[in-house]
């Protein structure tokens, strides 16, 4: 079983989503390094749209993930309620 992972800002703007990852994948593991977080997850972290706006009560367009993302890892499936990353086989 392979890790997949997203490292991001740690900024204001990302704290909603990191919330967001960590709520939605129960095997989420967190790390924090110099202004930035890795979250590394087995096989398949999604992030959900849904998950965000309920955190910030606002809308959101998952395309801002681009904003403070730094890296990943896994393959990219998204639309306009998920951003998933997985090893497909």
């Amino acid at each position: 079983m392979s890790d997949v992972f997203i490292a991001l800002q740690d900024t204001d703007e990302a704290r909603p989503i990191i919330e967001a990852i960590l709520a939605d994948n129960p095997k989420a593991r967190l790390t924090h390094s110099p202004a930035m977080v890795k979250i590394d997850v087995p096989q398949r972290l999604v992030i959900r749209r849904r998950s965000i706006e309920e955190i910030t009560g606002l809308p959101f367009d998952l395309q801002r993930i681009h904003v403070s993302l730094i890296s990943l890892s896994g393959h990219i499936e998204e639309d306009d309620d998920e951003f998933v990353l997985s090893w497909k086989r």
